[in-house]
């Protein structure tokens, strides 16, 4: 009864719509800025060169910092500042992208906006899964996706209605009002959750004076997680290793005649597809095996980049970059709900730090594999390999699931 008493309905609906609320309105600063960033380099001189160098360097400390996040969530008794001191740094350098005179401005502005994503996003991720009952934790990283995408279509939507009238400077000036209200959303709306800490200190007698074994177990860098999570670790980061960079299919689209121009139009398809689906993805998680439904989101991949291999059409282009929001919506809330689930509350920052990570890294990797694909053997073989990868990956969770329930079977 204890336990079930920390996921109070209050507290539960309140933090999730904080977090709900704060994400759109952080993403759509963010992409009311990035959208129009390659323009505004090119305007002050810079090139494909030094966006990929600040785009580059700005992922890879995300990824560093996810990773620390998820240690500092495990370890401090109050995360609420780390979430709206991440929020305030990055909503607080956005607006000064309208200063910059060089693409070094633009680099530490993104280096700040980044390093204070990765800070505040794992701790984050941690408190939404701590304010919830486990029963509900895909339908709360659904509706959280679901918000975080509809800030990726208004965003863009509100860059084109502007700049005709103020700029490219003027968009960024622009952003720190969503940003602005974001911080505010963050600091009033967000409620400290105790459960996991209390939990932690029930399982260690005396908090940071406990058993040492214990003790080891919760304050290690590197702790004992599962098998399950290090299996479902292993097959995301086999598949990522054929997800590279969605420029890769917006260069596809225009390979095959699909003008430069509608590049954000094939991205808007992709993010209402991702938006309308995450949170019944998310829901449909809690009530069947999250393992299939990530299987599904995989599967939906190699589909989408077999199409985009073969290009039959543009149509099939079109339609295959909607459908394409569907693996995102089937993988992105579902999964980390799965990592969420298969650890114990107060390994869960470490544990989502290290996905994030080991995820993003091999992301980045995938990125430079199918740069050298398509240089040595053409655009259509690295998209075969990538269908090919998913497939793989899928049938894995699947064999996997199908082993727990043979084994609960046999209990």
């Amino acid at each position: 009864m204890a336990q079930a008493s920390s996921y109070s309905s209050a507290e539960s609906s309140r933090n999730l719509y904080a977090f709900g609320a704060t994400s759109l309105l952080n993403d759509t600063a963010t992409e009311m800025a990035y959208w129009v960033l390659p323009v505004f380099l090119a305007s002050i001189g810079a090139g494909p060169a030094q966006l990929g160098v600040i785009e580059g360097i700005a992922e890879s400390v995300a990824s560093f910092a996810k990773l620390f996040s998820g240690y500092l969530a495990d370890r401090v008794r109050r995360r609420k500042p780390v979430v709206v001191s991440g929020y305030f740094v990055a909503n607080a350098v956005k607006p000064m992208l309208a200063l910059a005179t060089s693409w070094i401005h633009v680099l530490a502005i993104r280096f700040a906006d980044r390093f204070s994503k990765g800070i505040r996003g794992t701790t984050r991720d941690v408190m939404l899964a701590d304010s919830v009952h486990p029963s509900r934790l895909g339908s709360a990283f659904g509706l959280l996706q679901a918000m975080d995408s509809a800030g990726a279509i208004a965003g863009p939507l509100l860059a084109l209605l502007l700049l005709p009238h103020y700029g490219l400077r003027g968009i960024f000036w622009f952003a720190g009002i969503p940003g602005a209200l974001c911080v505010l959303m963050a600091l009033i709306g967000i409620r400290e959750v105790k459960a996991a800490r209390e939990r932690r200190d029930q399982a260690t007698p005396g908090g940071e004076k406990g058993h040492g074994n214990n003790l080891e177990r919760t304050s290690s860098w590197l702790p004992h997680l599962p098998a399950r999570f290090y299996f479902v670790l292993a097959v995301v980061t086999l598949f990522s290793l054929g997800n590279s960079s969605d420029m890769f299919l917006v260069l596809r689209a225009q390979n095959i005649g699909i003008r430069a121009v509608h590049a954000p139009l094939l991205g808007l398809v992709f993010n209402i597809t991702f938006t309308v689906f995450s949170w019944p993805a998310g829901h449909l998680s809690d009530r069947f095996s999250r393992s299939a439904i990530a299987a599904a989101g995989y599967l939906v991949f190699a589909v989408v980049y077999f199409v985009f291999g073969a290009a039959p059409s543009a149509l099939a282009i079109w339609l295959a970059m909607a459908f394409y929001g569907l693996f995102y919506a089937l993988t992105n809330p579902v999964l980390k709900a799965l990592v969420a689930e298969v650890v114990s509350p107060e390994l869960r920052g470490r544990a989502l730090g290290l996905y994030f990570f080991v995820s993003s890294v091999a992301i980045l990797l995938a990125s430079m594999i199918t740069g050298e694909l398509w240089k040595l053997y053409g655009p259509a073989v690295p998209f075969y390999v990538s269908s090919g990868i998913a497939a793989v990956s899928a049938g894995m969770l699947l064999v996997s699931r199908g082993a727990r329930a043979g084994a609960t079977r046999n209990a």
